[in-house]
């Protein structure tokens, strides 16, 4: 299914460092880590698409947990992982010294990395930068901290599968400020192509599906109102039972800067 994207101008200039103070607020206030910790295959998948090498300087941005980050870690590359979140920083470490793996953990904004130009040979981030208020900004300092050669891996929700029709649910009772755009976008290989194509010499996007499994609906929908938000389930539970056996799109995206 081909997603549309509006190129309209904004029909209002949004206030993004409000919107992205509320959403820090928000990131702070629950305990993503014990949805996020499910996802960590995602990681492990991203990290192996992006054909990591030992020794690698790695980024991780908007890190949450760090299920890219332990990935990354685990193939014996240096890791930074970043997030604007300490609460959930704390999280990624604390599993990091569990596993053994050295990582440098710092505060970082997405929008406004504290790196120079090309200092890391890959970039990543798995349902992280998505979020960011500011996505074009987020999507050049990506590369600008990315060197040439470098690599640029990313895991984001589509528009049309699970996590992305659960925006769409939630906007229609919770509408975002005027002129914020879906983060969703980062789902499509069109905004993939014009955040990035510019300075790429390649640039591969791969729909591929997480699955989640828990025990009941009941207890998928326990955990995702505490800790993620309301969400819909009924029609995209092809367990058969009484489990819950959930398919969510996302987009594998890999980019080579020129």
């Amino acid at each position: 299914m081909t997603t549309i994207i509006d190129c309209r101008p904004e029909a209002a200039t949004p206030d993004l460092k409000a919107v992205k103070t509320k959403q820090q607020a928000a990131w702070s206030s629950g305990d993503y880590a014990v949805v996020g910790a499910t996802l960590q295959i995602v990681g492990e998948q991203l990290a192996e698409a992006m054909d990591l090498r030992a020794g690698q300087k790695v980024l991780d941005i908007a890190a949450g947990n760090g299920n890219f980050t332990l990935a990354a870690a685990r193939r014996w590359c240096d890791v930074t992982s970043t997030d604007y979140v300490d609460k959930l920083l704390e999280s990624g470490r604390r599993r990091a010294d569990a596993d053994g793996l050295p990582v440098t953990f710092q505060i970082a904004d997405a929008e406004a990395l504290p790196f120079a130009d090309g200092s890391f040979d890959a970039v990543a981030s798995a349902f992280g930068a998505m979020f960011s208020p500011d996505q074009s900004r987020t999507a050049s300092e990506m590369l600008r901290v990315c060197r040439s050669g470098g690599r640029i891996g990313l895991a984001n929700w589509t528009p049309d599968g699970f996590i992305g029709q659960m925006f769409k649910t939630i906007g229609k009772h919770l509408p975002p400020p005027a002129g914020v755009k879906s983060p969703a976008l980062w789902g499509t290989s069109e905004w993939m192509e014009k955040a990035f194509r510019a300075e790429a010499s390649a640039l591969a996007a791969e729909p591929r599906h997480f699955v989640f499994r828990y025990r009941s609906a009941q207890h998928f929908l326990n955990v995702f109102r505490e800790y993620y938000g309301p969400m819909l389930i009924g029609r995209f539970n092809r367990s058969g039972d009484a489990t819950v056996v959930v398919s969510g799109e996302y987009l594998e995206v890999v980019v080579t800067k020129r």
